[in-house]
């Protein structure tokens, strides 16, 4: 199934893609993250502009190897992943802040926990683009749970994410069959103590990392799924706009509360795009008009949380 997925395009393309990652991430963490270090807002804000610009030039690429049509697909794709990476920072904040973990080994941290999710979206984009090329009707399926997603989203009310990890199945089940330590050990996941192998609370912070974005996968891939039926366009912008999830992480730590509105442009974004995947049928809405509706509404969401001064509460 997969296979057919990959097929639309020659196999050094795939190739060279994952080297390019390979070798980004290879440079990132045995490099520029050699030593654990605390990353402030410059550093966070400067890779923040590599990982754009990187996405922008591959974009050009597409653009100029497969046409407009594709490269806009790509721009569209990338967009709606980044606006949905918000929800992720957010629950990061939750997770490392409900284990206190030190500054110093979040990144640690988020860096296997992406690699995780790569590999996780890799697999889930490539299943869903077969089958969809399968079973057309179950883009009515996607289109229909992204306009419930939207709506829910955008309906006032508390969020509430559990980050407890006596409340997380995948947790649960790994301290069953492997014991935990109760304290930190600096960066590191396992430890040996008197001759066990022992797991560090720092790896239980991974698990949920990985679980909650397991979760989010299921906004994501409806959603890019929706503005492209390409298996490698619909996978190479997911995997940039993740890539590019931990400095984004860094720079918003601290500053989220300013985005307010930014969740409720993402209702917005991702009820337009469940309800273009409903009507595809009778009505084809370009995909420049769909980046122009993505691109508007993430625009006005951000200049509304800028402009409009939160009210105090007395």
């Amino acid at each position: 199934m997969m296979q057919d997925a990959m097929s639309s395009l020659p196999w050094w393309a795939w190739a060279g893609f994952f080297a390019f990652i390979g070798a980004m991430l290879a440079l990132d963490l045995g490099v520029f993250q050699r030593e654990a270090h605390e990353v402030k807002m410059k550093e966070a804000l400067g890779w923040c502009s590599v990982w754009f610009s990187l996405a922008l030039i591959f974009n050009g690429l597409i653009w100029w190897w497969r046409g407009g049509e594709a490269g806009g697909q790509f721009l569209a794709a990338y967009l709606v992943e980044l606006c949905l990476s918000v929800d992720n920072v957010f629950v990061f904040i939750l997770v490392f802040t409900y284990f206190k973990v030190p500054p110093r080994y979040q990144h640690r941290v988020l860096f296997w926990g992406i690699l995780g999710a790569v590999i996780m979206r890799t697999v889930f984009i490539l299943v869903g683009v077969s089958v969809i090329a399968r079973f057309h009707w179950i883009l009515y399926i996607f289109g229909a749970f992204l306009v419930y997603t939207g709506i829910k989203m955008a309906l006032p009310g508390k969020d509430e994410v559990d980050v407890d990890p006596n409340h997380n199945p995948a947790v649960r089940l790994f301290r069953r069959f492997f014991p935990v330590t109760d304290k930190m050990h600096g960066g590191r996941f396992f430890i040996v103590e008197g001759g066990r192998r022992l797991a560090t609370p720092l790896f239980i912070v991974l698990i949920v990392v990985e679980t909650t974005d397991l979760v989010f996968a299921l906004d994501s891939l409806p959603a890019v799924l929706a503005i492209t039926r390409d298996g490698f366009i619909a996978l190479t912008s997911n995997i940039f706009a993740i890539l590019g999830l931990r400095s984004l992480y860094f720079a918003l730590n601290g500053v989220m509360q300013i985005f307010r509105y930014l969740k409720i442009g993402l209702a917005v974004i991702l009820t337009f795009i469940g309800v273009k995947m409903l009507i595809e049928h009778w009505v084809d809405v370009s995909i420049g008009a769909s980046l122009g509706v993505i691109g508007g509404v993430l625009a006005t969401s951000i200049l509304m949380s800028l402009l409009i001064k939160e009210r105090t509460k007395p």
